[in-house]
Parts: C-alpha cells; structure tokens; sequence
C-alpha cells in the first residue's frame, strides 16, 4: 500500500516537474496538495481511466488474437496454430500493457494541465469546452464557484 502511494505520487511529481519546471521536491509538494485539493476530480478521472485502460488493453490482446488466428489458418491451414497464435497473444500483451500505460500517463498529466491553468486562472482559451463542462458537472458543490465569480 504505502509503495503504491509513492509510486503515484512520485509520478504526479514528475509530471508536475514537466509542467512547471521547478525541483522534484517543490513538485512532489506540488503534486500532493494538488491532489488533496481535487480528490475527487483526482478519483473520477481514476476510476474512468482505469475503466478505459481495462477496454483498451482487451480490444489489443483479443484483436491481435484474432488477426493472428486468421491470418495463419489462411496462409498454413494445415499446421495446428496454438503456439503461434500463444506467441502472438504474448506480443499483443506486451504491445497493449506499453500502449496502455502511456495512455493512463497522458490522461494524468491532462487532468494536472488541466487543473494548473484552471487554478491560475488562465483557463478560457486553452481548455476545451467539453472538458470545462464535464468537470463543472463532477465538481462538488464546495468547489463549484457562482457564476460571477472567477
């Protein structure tokens, strides 16, 4: 448990060094109170990216399946293709679990863009519609600000 919060926060920390270029230890600290301030943006995100990597990596390893399977019944239809379409299904697993984890640390790294222009903000014209409306509906109701107030 605790490895795994340092591990997330240890990431957090780099991607907040990546955007303000400050020190790893100012971004940690960063990157921590960050979070504590938008737990539950930080937790929404979360659970869809996880929801998302999860669909991601089964369309991979099943489509490279697939593919493979079909391609060897009709290029050798007369050889069993069990140990090669096991290798592919390897392959497919090694290609999905790359693909997926640099897809999980885009989202993470656009929701803390996202949140650094909104907390200096700067917002209007860098963060799209969409993603606006789609956190003003999530946010809770201690964070939502009227509709004067900027």
């Amino acid at each position: 448990c605790f490895e795994k919060c340092i591990k997330f926060l240890n990431k957090n920390a780099y991607i907040q060094t990546a955007l303000m270029g400050t020190n790893f230890c100012i971004s940690a600290k960063k990157a921590f109170f960050l979070i504590l301030r938008n737990v539950l943006r930080f937790g929404t995100v979360a659970v869809l990216g996880n929801a998302i990597r999860c669909i991601g990596f089964l369309c991979i390893v099943s489509s490279t399946g697939c593919v493979g399977y079909l391609l060897l019944r009709s290029m050798h239809p007369d050889v069993s293709p069990f140990m090669p379409l096991i290798m592919m299904l390897i392959c497919g697993y090694i290609v999905a679990n790359l693909f997926m984890s640099v897809f999980g640390l885009a989202v993470d790294t656009c929701l803390q863009c996202f949140l650094a222009v909104e907390e200096m903000g700067v917002g209007g014209e860098f963060v799209p519609s969409d993603l606006q409306n789609f956190f003003k509906d999530k946010a809770p109701e201690s964070d939502k600000k009227p509709d004067g107030e900027s």
